[in-house]
């Protein structure tokens, strides 16, 4: 009984949304991929498989501080472990190939580049393997927000243990990026498992935003609605992350900054300070994040819009993974996209990759001005095994939540202190009676459309382009062309469509 060793190992009564699945494929030998988001278990998705079957289980994973802390806490438990990494002594690595050629249970985690080595591509021809689990398996694709040459490489795994099921495991992948995965990994009729990208406990806003000044106005007051626990504030460059930190030093306490720029000595230092609770409010770049496991986080805040959805989601899930209420506040302003957008214009990828990220900045601009429930858009964005039509905790869904950061009406300067306070205008267009009508009507088809194809509705448009229709009422495909968010290929598929529902709004 799989409940039975899962209670003796790990102390566990049972197992958490998709874990038997994914474990149950790995036992009947066969490849899986498995999206499982930030704080969901994936982890125990290939040490029950070890401990369980008494043979030796291969994790690769990206990050050194990752692997001791999770071998650290297996030999807590009394569970052989290891992991290989530069730095180690001849004698430590002997000493974890004698523990493995004893045989039985062992956990053994390793860099995609030792993969590569040919001393260790002979080694692995000769055990007795039970599973190779690959985390953040979104590295292997290009289609994905973090690709890494070193993962593409994996695909010799498959060609040198054929036998070997492989566990491909991330916390955030649409459907392309899992079919780029299963090719670039050479996996056989893989299982595909999605769940868990519904946290209940977690409260989505985005908010509109003029410029930097009123950005920090909502900074401060977001950091005054939650005074306990931790905070992460993301940034898009190093430059805004030192100078927000900055700006916070002065008026609260306990925070720093952490970007790659950073020396390893100092990276490491901001992590133990962030980690031990010296520091509570961290100011960072993407840079900071994969491996991270702070149960108390109660805010994420991102100062600046990342570069698409899949970063989005996996920075907001690292709230709240001790299950209790949490806020994840985005700042959105039409300045943000314009640096993504020159993120794109510059980066040296192939055209078909550049092509896909400005896709994904437009699909994450449309989620930032979309009306439909954040976390059902979220769930059918990545084919959930579970679907929500109003969730009842986010912005959309409950506005007037003691959990949403509440609007300010006079800035606080952060570009410049003796910047004059200034009030907020209304950042959206007020309809007509008329254009109101419009709206609701293209609202209704968008939500109608959305379900008849299984995507998210920002997908398809955000409010934006539906209040633009609605003021503007095209009528025909010339006048459509005008309307913002309506390109030549949305034309095409919609086009008709809005055609008709203009027509008919009486």
């Amino acid at each position: 009984m799989l409940e039975t060793q899962l209670e003796k190992s790990f102390n566990l009564s049972s197992f958490r949304i998709g874990q038997r699945e994914i474990i149950n494929a790995v036992l009947a030998k066969q490849d899986a991929l498995a999206v499982l988001p930030t704080g969901g278990g994936k982890s125990l998705c290939y040490q029950f498989p070890a401990i369980y079957t008494q043979k030796l289980v291969v994790v690769i994973s990206p990050l050194i501080a990752l692997m001791k802390d999770q071998v650290s806490a297996l030999q807590k438990r009394g569970i052989p472990s290891g992991c290989l990494y530069s730095g180690q002594t001849e004698d430590e690595k002997r000493k974890i190939f004698a523990q493995i050629n004893l045989g039985g249970t062992y956990l053994l985690y390793l860099s995609p580049e030792r993969v590569q080595k040919e001393g260790f591509q002979k080694w692995i021809l000769t055990k007795d393997i039970a599973l190779f689990a690959i985390d953040e398996a979104h590295c292997v694709s290009q289609w994905g927000h973090d690709f890494r040459a070193e993962y593409a490489e994996l695909k010799i795994l498959k060609v040198l243990r054929p036998d070997v099921p492989i566990l491909a495991l991330t916390a955030s992948a649409t459907p392309t990026v899992l079919d780029d995965i299963a090719k670039n990994l050479h996996l056989v009729n893989p299982q595909r498992m999605v769940h868990g990208f519904y946290r209940p406990n977690l409260y989505y806003q985005v908010e509109p935003c003029l410029d930097d000044d009123y950005k920090s106005s909502l900074l401060l007051q977001s950091l005054k609605q939650f005074p306990d626990g931790r905070v992460l504030i993301y940034c898009g460059t190093r430059k805004i992350t030192e100078e927000l930190a900055a700006f916070l030093e002065k008026r609260v306490d306990q925070v720093g900054f952490y970007h790659a720029g950073l020396s390893t000595t100092e990276r490491t230092r901001v992590q133990e300070a962030y980690a031990e609770g010296d520091l509570r409010i961290l100011v960072a770049t993407n840079a900071f994040g994969m491996g991270i496991d702070q149960p108390n986080v109660r805010l994420v805040v991102h100062f600046q819009m990342p570069a698409n959805i899949d970063s989005l989601y996996q920075e907001m899930g690292r709230a709240g993974r001790d299950g209790f209420n949490s806020t994840c506040l985005m700042l959105y302003s039409k300045k943000d996209k314009g640096l993504q957008s020159y993120f794109i214009q510059t980066s040296t990828a192939l055209k078909a990759i550049k092509n896909l990220r400005w896709r994904n900045l437009e699909a994450l601009v449309s989620y930032s001005e979309a009306g439909e429930c954040r976390h059902s858009e979220i769930l059918t964005y990545y084919k959930d095994s579970q679907r929500l039509k109003k969730c009842g905790h986010c912005d959309v869904c409950d506005p007037e939540s003691p959990r949403r950061v509440q609007k300010v009406f006079e800035t606080s300067p952060y570009k410049n202190p003796l910047a004059k306070k200034k009030k907020i205008p209304n950042l959206e267009t007020q309809l007509s009676p008329q254009d109101e009508l419009r709206f609701q009507i293209l609202r209704k088809w968008r939500k109608a459309k959305a379900a008849e194809l299984d995507i998210p509705a920002f997908v398809i448009f955000g409010d934006r382009t539906l209040r633009d229709l609605a003021q503007k009422n095209p009528q025909n495909l010339e006048e459509l062309r005008e309307i913002y968010g309506v390109g030549e290929s949305k034309l095409e598929k919609f086009g008709w469509d809005l055609l008709a529902e203009l027509g008919n709004e009486t």
